[in-house]
């Protein structure tokens, strides 16, 4: 099951309320970066190649609970950057918790002992682990020789430990679909709760500072996904939605909602997206009000050509649901 039965419910019970009060435009899921400093600097991340400015601030834990209580979101995903740097990672974590909210933690996994020695299992909480692809290729991507390794050891000592765990693959130019695939069999046979896989965003500051090309194509990107799921087989329990997992597939078309996993960083609400960044916000609705959300999206704006991330495009499943949807969604949650 993607997710437990009881959040599930939360989650369709707070889409059904947006759309009985009439909101064309609401957050699904908080992306909140408490840090944008890490301990890694991955080949294909737009976020270490930001100004410097936002490397010497963080946020602390009473301003991310201010966030979250701002824009009202049920689920959060702590992110960065890598959070575990960050000195209050387990008080954010527990207040978090503490309002009922679906809470996910991404990490690289190198300070995962960290996170294991403060933190206790909870059905609403998960770890996402970071894993680009198979050992070789992971460490190429991420710039280290040694962190798949970390990696596979921090995922099963977090499962022997009782906590969710995820899994995020980004999928780049050159990747081995069959490697990605036998990778996520692997992390089943691990006891892995679910799988993200989805393909990169071409940062225009990674562009700029490698002068190469790692990032596809949306056709290219089709192309891959649908051999990665090939290569995996039919037991993988993948954490996209099936809207989503269309999309990737090339079986159905959506445009972007940005403002369905609004960002908050250390220097405010992040317009327009996860992704890019135009302008920051002090309030949420400033940002919701402000944003000129028609222009951006594939076929909108030249920036968004590429662009196929759950971070854009999850809620955009979500916010067009059709009964055979429905029915689809009941299925998923009850997959095994």
């Amino acid at each position: 099951m993607p997710l437990p039965f009881g959040l599930t419910v939360n989650m369709a019970k707070y889409v059904l309320t947006q759309r009985l009060k009439g909101n064309k435009r609401y957050p699904l899921v908080l992306m909140l970066e408490p840090t944008e400093l890490c301990n890694l600097t991955c080949t294909g991340c737009g976020k270490i190649r930001q100004a410097e400015e936002i490397h010497g601030k963080r946020l602390s834990a009473e301003e991310c609970f201010q966030a979250i209580d701002e824009c009202g979101a049920p689920v959060v995903s702590i992110a960065g950057g890598e959070p575990l740097t960050h000195p209050e990672f387990d008080v954010i974590v527990k207040g978090m918790l503490a309002r009922n909210k679906l809470t996910l933690l991404c990490t690289n996994g190198i300070l995962i002992n960290r996170a294991l020695s403060k933190l206790t299992p909870d059905p609403r909480f998960s770890f996402v682990f970071h894993l680009d692809g198979p050992r070789e290729h992971h460490d190429r991507m991420v710039e280290r020789q040694g962190v798949y390794d970390i990696v596979m050891k921090g995922i099963k000592k977090a499962k022997e430990m009782g906590f969710r765990v995820t899994t995020n693959t980004t999928l780049y130019k050159g990747v081995d679909p069959v490697g990605v695939g036998e990778l996520l069999k692997q992390l089943m046979d691990m006891g892995v709760d679910n799988c993200i896989v989805s393909p990169a965003f071409t940062y225009e500051e990674v562009g700029s500072a490698l002068d190469s090309d790692i990032f596809m194509r949306r056709r290219e990107a089709t192309e891959t996904f649908r051999r990665v799921v090939e290569a995996a087989g039919p037991r993988i329990r993948y954490y996209d939605t099936p809207m989503f997992f269309d999309f990737l597939m090339g079986k159905r078309q959506m445009h972007c909602t940005p403002w369905g996993n609004p960002t908050r960083d250390p220097l405010g609400w992040k317009g327009p997206c996860y992704l890019l960044t135009d302008a920051h916000y002090e309030r949420f609705q400033d940002m919701m009000e402000n944003t000129e959300w028609e222009e951006f999206g594939y076929g909108d704006n030249p920036r968004c050509a590429s662009c196929m991330m759950h971070s854009g495009y999850e809620a955009s499943g979500v916010a067009g649901l059709s009964p055979i949807d429905v029915v689809r969604v009941i299925r998923w949650m009850f997959a095994s």
